[in-house]
């Protein structure tokens, strides 16, 4: 990875887990307290706030979507559809924002006008979360095609 992707995304990765725990199983809250604790592991490390053109532009939006959703009684499903849609409003909202923090910010004025790598990376790690409840869900798992019904599986509830 290049910049300092990698450690951010190890941390965030490491915090989530640690949030979540050995449990087998988890719900919306759970996963929202873990997300929670990856943005403040990413802005921990590299000291990133909004606007700043960096991932957690896309990250804090989608944790607040996520969390507006499921306070509103929404679906897991549905919560992280709208979580997956406010990263990807906020990826594109750094096209025209300079970089003040990470390798974005060596080019200065020159990062106007293109849309953040960590930023994108955050909308497209959302949209593989969201699809992956989506395929995990109860009315999915008879279906599935990979796995047979007795595959192991996490449970996302």
């Amino acid at each position: 990875m290049g910049g300092a992707s990698g450690p951010l995304w190890g941390t965030a990765f490491r915090r989530a887990g640690r949030a979540l725990g050995d449990a087998d199983e988890f719900d919306g809250q759970d996963l929202l307290a873990a997300l929670r604790a990856a943005l403040e592991g990413v802005v921990e490390l590299g000291a990133a706030q909004p606007e700043d053109k960096t991932m957690v532009d896309a990250l804090g939006p989608a944790i607040d979507a996520l969390a507006s959703s499921l306070d509103a009684g929404e679906s897991l499903d549905g919560a992280l559809a709208a979580a997956s849609a406010a990263a990807e409003e906020g990826a594109r909202a750094t096209v025209p924002l300079q970089a003040r923090k990470g390798r974005a910010s060596y080019l200065g004025e020159r990062s106007i006008g293109h849309q953040d790598p960590g930023a994108t990376s955050a909308a497209l790690v959302m949209s593989a979360l969201q699809r992956a409840v989506s395929l995990d869900g109860p009315e999915t798992r008879r279906g599935h095609q990979d796995a047979g019904p007795d595959a192991p599986r996490s449970t996302l509830l």
